[in-house]
């Protein structure tokens, strides 16, 4: 099945946005083995989309669009399509409750613009908008699908993922389960762990592909699969996996498709611990992770974000004369500072502090930019690791992030093994 893109909105073109809304679609397709056959950018003007459209519906039997569906008079997109598919402009009164429900719920008033986004062609089929208030619109025209979405990345990364795809695969997919299976790598390199998966990938079934997905600090692994035969498709991607793991079992970060923090959230609510941060160079992302889990408070209690390092002596407890002697960026201090988190300020069981360069300023000749030291804490033992991480100062915030949450993620593993809780 062959796929066009295309992607609507003169900030994209200026490079005031980054399009990511197309690698997404691709990649959410790919699971079918569907192929993007085009990804095209244009101007957010009738010529522009009329003349992409034309073109992308004679490549593809689907089409995806993104962005241009805003209530604003330069968001044309509306227009164009009721002129290429026909009907007329009309006010869906189902849309419109749905973009009353998505104001009210965000405490917005409702004014005459955002409720010209129940106005919809009448050749459309809608698909109600449950994150957002414009529309997602279903054309069909010579047996083949046009889908314009919103161009906002988490609109659309959610409807695709919930909405556009499962109806897409009814559509075209002739009634194929999928299937996915992720692995977390952590202390492997994508290049060392497709190496390594060489002779892996040449056997895998053609119904099956592995995807590499790298991230600050670790790799994702992906295993997607598509087949008639659901039991069948299940019995294989488990074995398919479990060489996998068996390959990388010491570098398994956890199997499930789920956000760090919320897989450190799991592992400390099942064995009854709470959790509290001490953070430096971070500066609060670690907290920030974790509190973007729902229902995070009954496992993470707070913390300190402890820059200077008055805040560090003050409120954690941390030694002037081991600030002296090692430096505010060390072993030591880090180590003091999440025995004073949990000691001094939150009694949690659990701890997590950084202490590093996160740059561009700040460094000396033997503490580059991307020096950072991280201790866990748990009822057992405390973990002191210094670390030299590439990158800016946001990549190197993500990566100091991702590390602890993945420290403290094995340390719960291994002590849960060892049945010590």
């Amino acid at each position: 099945m062959n796929v066009s893109i295309i992607a609507i909105g003169d900030e994209l073109l200026l490079g005031q946005v980054v399009d990511t809304n197309s690698g997404d679609i691709a990649r959410i397709i790919s699971a079918a083995n569907w192929q993007v056959r085009q990804v095209t950018t244009i101007h957010d003007n009738a010529a522009s989309i009329r003349k992409a459209v034309n073109e992308a519906l004679a490549e593809s039997e689907i089409v995806i669009t993104t962005g241009g569906l805003g209530p604003t008079k330069d968001d044309i997109t509306k227009p164009v399509l009721t002129e290429i598919f026909g009907g007329e402009l009309r006010q869906d009164d189902s849309v419109l409750e749905n973009v009353k429900k998505i104001c009210a719920n965000r405490q917005i008033e409702l004014n005459e613009l955002t409720a010209s986004q129940a106005i919809v062609p009448t050749s459309c089929r809608v698909i109600q908008n449950t994150v957002g208030t414009a529309p997602i619109m279903w054309f069909e025209k010579d047996g083949k699908v046009l889908v314009a979405m919103p161009g906002v990345p988490f609109e659309m990364n959610e409807m695709m993922h919930n909405a556009v795809f499962p109806m897409l695969l009814k559509r075209f997919g002739g009634g194929v389960d999928i299937e996915h299976r992720v692995l977390l790598i952590y202390k492997v390199t994508e290049s060392e762990i497709a190496e390594r998966l060489a002779r892996f990938e040449e056997e895998l079934p053609p119904f099956l592909h592995l995807a590499y997905l790298p991230m600050q600090g670790y790799v994702t692994l992906r295993l997607d699969g598509i087949h008639t035969d659901s039991a069948y498709l299940k019995e294989v991607m488990d074995a398919k996996l479990k060489e996998v793991e068996e390959e990388f079992a010491a570098n398994v970060v956890w199997n499930e498709d789920r956000p760090l923090a919320e897989i450190a959230l799991i592992l400390l609510r099942r064995n009854g611990l709470t959790l509290s941060t001490a953070e430096s160079c971070s500066g609060g992302n670690i907290a920030h992770a974790l509190t973007l889990i729902p229902n995070c408070s009954d496992c993470y209690l707070g913390g300190s974000v402890a820059y200077s390092n008055k805040i560090k002596i003050n409120v954690l407890g941390v030694n002037p004369e081991t600030i002296e002697c090692y430096g505010a960026v060390s072993l030591p201090v880090a180590e003091q500072m999440v025995d004073g988190v949990i000691r001094r300020v939150t009694h949690t069981e659990c701890g997590i502090a950084t202490t590093g360069i996160a740059g561009p300023g700040g460094a000396t000749p033997t503490k580059p930019v991307g020096t950072v030291c991280i201790a866990i804490r748990t009822p057992h033992r405390t973990l002191v690791d210094c670390f030299h991480f590439p990158g800016n100062r946001a990549r190197i915030i993500e990566r100091t992030t991702n590390i602890a949450l993945i420290k403290l993620i094995r340390e719960l593993r291994q002590l849960e093994r060892e049945k010590r809780f």
